[in-house]
């Protein structure tokens, strides 16, 4: 395997992908290998069903190492759910102004840690900004010259259930000698929201088929995440109970309405399933529909009034995830919903600029700098 490769697992809370690729031009990547599988998923902060992931995770990595041999090391995404945010910041003061130095930071960092807790592992960390003597706000200090240094981080910690469970899939690839784990909001953010937006400070909302994650960011690293177990399908789920349906005509139904579309008194909807013809007016759907949307979008207000940091209510929401686009209208009934303007954003690469692959190449993104040092 050529040296510029990386292999990572993204887990979707309904769907998990594998891929195996490089850095190409113009900060794009080349895939050399891709499989992905729908699966039980999870919720709650729980797989529903370990031995369905394990096995999900051995047949995704086994495909896609069949045309990608030599791979010793795979990045694995943490979704929100298995994650655990800390934020510290401290300071360090020296005796008379000195050029900043990167043991400087390290130590800085080591100080801010915060301490383990018994089934939880700290799996990275990030400064989101640095501030010197002269009230300075700067991402990165070193060579600048201050008698102080103070430091605003970020630590993620991964549930111990979750790596055991990985390492369950894991162990029958002995070729596989390392697992780096990514929290996957921290690589979104990174990857997806510009460094300009960040230093103003930026929410993202990753909206899932089962699982959903509100994040406020700030320069390199997060000051809030809060993943739930709310998405589009358990917005089939409330169309399903409320119209006493099948779940997959629910899907069906949710997939065909375009809430933009002109209102009309005698449109009708219908759909076949196991022989069975189910029919619903159009604007009855769209009513239920909205309605599902809405429980969501009060979850999202809930997220902002419990960040009790820096204003984001004049801010955009940037949202992203495999869940926007399900149902046709859904960025324009949320941005109704919420009074404030939605923006999506997706992967900046052909063929895959939909905001369904933003997590993954967010992983491959963050995964190729990480091999790259």
């Amino acid at each position: 395997m050529r040296s510029g490769y990386v292999a990572v697992l993204d887990i979707r809370s309904s769907c998990m992908t594998a891929v195996v690729g490089e850095r190409g031009v113009n900060n794009t990547f080349i895939i050399k290998s891709k499989y992905a599988r729908d699966y039980d998923g999870y919720s709650e902060g729980e797989f529903l069903d370990v031995r369905s992931f394990e096995s999900a995770v051995s047949e995704v990595v086994r495909n896609t190492l069949a045309s990608a041999a030599g791979i010793k090391t795979f990045y694995v995404g943490v979704p929100g759910e298995f994650l655990k945010l800390s934020t510290t910041d401290d300071v360090l003061t020296f005796p008379s102004a000195k050029k900043i130095h990167k043991n400087d930071t390290a130590a800085l960092a080591k100080r801010c840690a915060p301490p383990e807790e018994k089934g939880w592992r700290t799996i990275r960390h990030s400064c989101l900004y640095y501030v010197l003597s002269d009230k300075r706000k700067v991402i990165d200090p070193v060579g600048a010259v201050s008698d102080s240094l103070q430091g605003r981080f970020c630590y993620f910690k991964c549930d111990g259930a979750f790596i055991e469970a990985l390492s369950g899939a894991f162990r029958n690839f002995s070729d596989i000698r390392n697992i780096n784990l990514i929290p996957l909001p921290y690589a979104e953010a990174m990857y997806l929201v510009r460094p300009e937006m960040r230093d103003e400070c930026a929410v993202l909302f990753d909206l899932g088929y089962i699982s959903s994650t509100y994040s406020v960011i700030c320069g390199n690293g997060l000051l809030y995440s809060e993943s739930f177990s709310l998405g589009v399908g358990h917005i089939a789920y409330y169309l399903m109970n409320e119209l006493d349906i099948p779940y997959e005509v629910a899907k069906n139904f949710i997939s065909t309405v375009n809430l933009n579309a002109k209102e009309t008194a005698k449109g009708m909807e219908e759909c076949i399933f196991d022989g069975t013809t189910y029919s619903f007016s159009t604007e009855t759907l769209r009513g239920k529909i909205r309605e599902g949307i809405d429980g969501l979008c009060e979850t999202i207000e809930e997220c902002r009034m419990s960040f009790a940091g820096k204003n984001t209510e004049n801010k955009p929401l940037l949202i992203t995830g495999d869940g926007v686009g399900m149902i046709r209208g859904d960025v324009d009934h949320i941005s109704g919903r919420l009074v404030k303007g939605v923006e999506v954003t997706s992967p900046k690469v052909p063929y895959y600029d939909k905001p369904g692959y933003a997590s993954l190449f967010s992983l491959l993104d963050m995964a190729l700098k990480d091999a790259s040092k």
